[in-house]
């Protein structure tokens, strides 16, 4: 950074050393050999830089280029007596790359910003003592102090303590969040207040902060389509108006007797209008604008080229469990059949599920409220997307859905209550079932609404039972769902939409980042929600929203459509404005002056047009 201030500074000192070398040309009465020699120190103090690339390039064959343009026609203007015209050419497309440059800056800044989650320490305790270090230093199982005001540098469990922190770094919004002991710790929050201890579960280089950070170091990486064709455009654009220029100097003069020295003065004139920098520019520079502004609400997009993809959506897919509901399960009702008990019933779903992290086996744990003797379970094995099988004390027990109880030959019937049904079975015996509920998420409803603007395709895929499907998609008005599906055959469901999509347009499938990630993956645009410390999420999904909300979804819909609109503007105003300037270039009705002012306008205009995505503003 300090060095990248230093070039900075420099830059300026050359500019405004070059300015004062060529006012001393203009204005005081001296020689024309000195104030040649002036004018020749500014331009060389000023094109230094733009000289020295265009001369590398050369050997590399890399010709076509602003600063091969630059050069040549500023030359030109020296070789045909123009010493004035070629200094302020020079000197204003320097000054233009400097305000280029700081905004460009502001830019990489709104995205540096993040980058201040990473920690400097760590504050590890042994044997009661507290001594700092680097936190790529801190091992699995180490004791951690954060103390108020510092960062949690790595992942953990509170296991003393408790306080308030900030997440706003990571989830963009400000509302404080509680943790205490037993709670999870993820790196990158800001200790506000208290005094907590911390057992670290995961090292520097897989913790949260860490893929956030990789994640954001490498989101330009990534071109869009509209980049590529920038790109190609300009390979081809450039060496097309340096033959225009060539004919204009010689075409005219050798065949019509125009004078040389005209032509040749109109011919620099239009490949300084030439230069494609407001295009070069400008267009990433959106793109990166784009990134930067979701950044600050909390919306982490991978690359430009799913800005691209955001922005246009056919369909939008959802996961239900944690994306539309909370994910905050409780046990609503025991349905024990024969001679089963509600306690027996309970014993054993909650035995099953003894491993599984899944909120509808925490929900089952919960309320079954007793210690749970490990030693008697045995022979474990979840069934994706169908449930659990284990042995207990010797006997087998199923827990799950209904397609776990036909596949195993237990014989029951379908339960119809509002609700995930969980079944249990002993042996080849059905014992009942029990119903979980869950809620739907505050702001869900809005955020469909919202959708609704940008795609009339929003339908939900869930593992969750027909009558809990249809009851979350009619509170929600999502018209299309499909329930009781597996994780395959969820993504077999985008496969099918993606087939009769339009090419121009992008199937996006928005999941919790639990179990979805094979579906974030086969989708044009995966969006995991709620990702805050979810490892799966941020590898598998596209785009990262690290709060809990839905409506995160539309807004970075919103950001993306902006950002493409701006991109647009900027290449219509600046071929548009290129192609006229060139026109009155050709026909000698533009000065060199005019031409410079003219790049360096239009390329500025873009950018400053391209900073209009820097804060995330829809």
């Amino acid at each position: 950074m300090e060095e990248h201030e230093h070039c900075e500074t420099d830059e300026k000192h050359q500019i405004c050393l070059a300015a004062f070398v060529f006012a001393l040309g203009i204005f005081l009465p001296l020689l024309k050999e000195v104030k040649i020699a002036l004018f020749l120190l500014a331009y060389l103090l000023a094109g230094r830089n733009v000289l020295f690339t265009a001369l590398k390039n050369l050997f590399k064959l890399e010709l076509f280029d602003e600063n091969f343009l630059m050069s040549i026609a500023t030359l030109g203007a020296f070789a045909i007596g123009e010493y004035q015209e070629a200094v302020m050419v020079m000197l204003l497309y320097r000054i233009g790359e400097y305000f280029q440059d700081r905004a460009v800056d502001k830019s990489r800044n709104s995205i540096s910003e993040l980058m201040d989650i990473r920690p400097d320490y760590a504050n590890i305790e042994v044997n009661g003592n507290i001594s700092r270090v680097n936190p790529q230093d801190v091992k699995i199982g180490d004791i951690i102090v954060v103390k108020t005001g510092e960062k949690i540098p790595l992942d953990g469990v509170v296991i003393e303590g408790q306080a308030f922190v900030d997440t706003s770094a990571l989830t963009g919004e400000s509302l404080p969040r509680k943790i205490q002991t037993d709670d999870e710790a993820t790196s990158g929050c800001i200790n506000t207040n208290g005094l907590i201890k911390i057992r670290v579960t995961k090292p520097f280089g897989e913790s949260t902060v860490a893929k956030i950070l990789q994640l954001v170091e490498n989101a330009g990486s990534k071109k869009t389509k509209t980049e590529n064709f920038i790109t190609k455009f300009a390979r081809v654009y450039t060496p097309i108006v340096v033959l225009g220029a060539i004919i204009l100097a010689f075409v005219p003069s050798f065949i019509f007797g125009a004078d040389f020295k005209v032509c040749l003065s109109r011919a620099l004139t239009f490949l300084v209008i030439s230069c494609p920098c407001a295009l070069v520019i400008s267009v990433p520079l959106s793109f990166f604008a784009g990134i930067g502004g979701a950044s600050k609400k909390g919306i982490l997009i991978k690359g430009s080229c799913f800005v691209e993809a955001l922005s246009k959506p056919y369909a939008i897919l959802f996961d239900k469990t944690g994306t539309l509901t909370k994910g905050e399960f409780k046990v609503t009702k025991i349905v024990p059949l024969g001679d089963s008990a509600e306690s027996e019933l309970l014993e054993y779903a909650a035995y099953a599920e003894n491993f599984s992290n899944h909120p509808i086996a925490n929900s089952l744990k919960q309320a079954y409220n007793k210690k749970i003797d490990a030693n008697r379970i045995s022979d474990v094995s979840e069934i994706a997307g169908n449930g659990v099988k284990i042995k207990l004390d010797g006997y087998s027990i199923l827990a799950g859905n209904r397609k776990l109880m036909t596949s195993n030959g237990v014989q029951c019937d379908e339960a119809t209550d509002f609700g995930t049904i969980v079944y249990v079975a002993k042996g080849s015996v059905y014992l009942g079932y029990i119903v979980i509920s869950d809620e739907i998420k505050d702001d869900a409803k809005n955020a469909i609404a919202e959708l609704k603007k940008y795609s009339t395709n929003l339908i939900m895929l869930t593992g969750d039972s027909c009558a809990a499907a249809e009851n979350t998609a009619k509170e929600l008005n999502i018209t299309s769902f499909y329930s009781q599906l597996l994780p395959q055959q969820k993504v077999e469901k985008v496969e099918e939409i993606i087939k009769d999509k339009p090419k121009s347009r992008s199937v996006i499938f928005v999941g919790d980042g639990i179990n979805d990630a094979p579906v974030l993956t086969r989708a044009d645009i995966g969006i995991a929600m709620g990702a805050l410390g979810s490892d799966a999420a941020i590898e598998a999904a596209d785009v990262v929203i690290m709060d809990d909300k839905p409506s995160k979804i539309a807004l970075g819909i919103k950001i993306a459509s902006k950002t493409m609109t701006i991109v647009k503007q900027n290449i219509c105003f600046a071929i548009g404005v290129k192609l006229a300037f060139l026109a009155l270039g050709a026909f000698g009705l533009m000065t060199m002056w005019g031409a410079v002012f003219a790049d360096v306008g239009v390329t500025l205009l873009a950018v400053l047009n391209s900073m209009r995505g820097i804060n995330g503003k829809v």
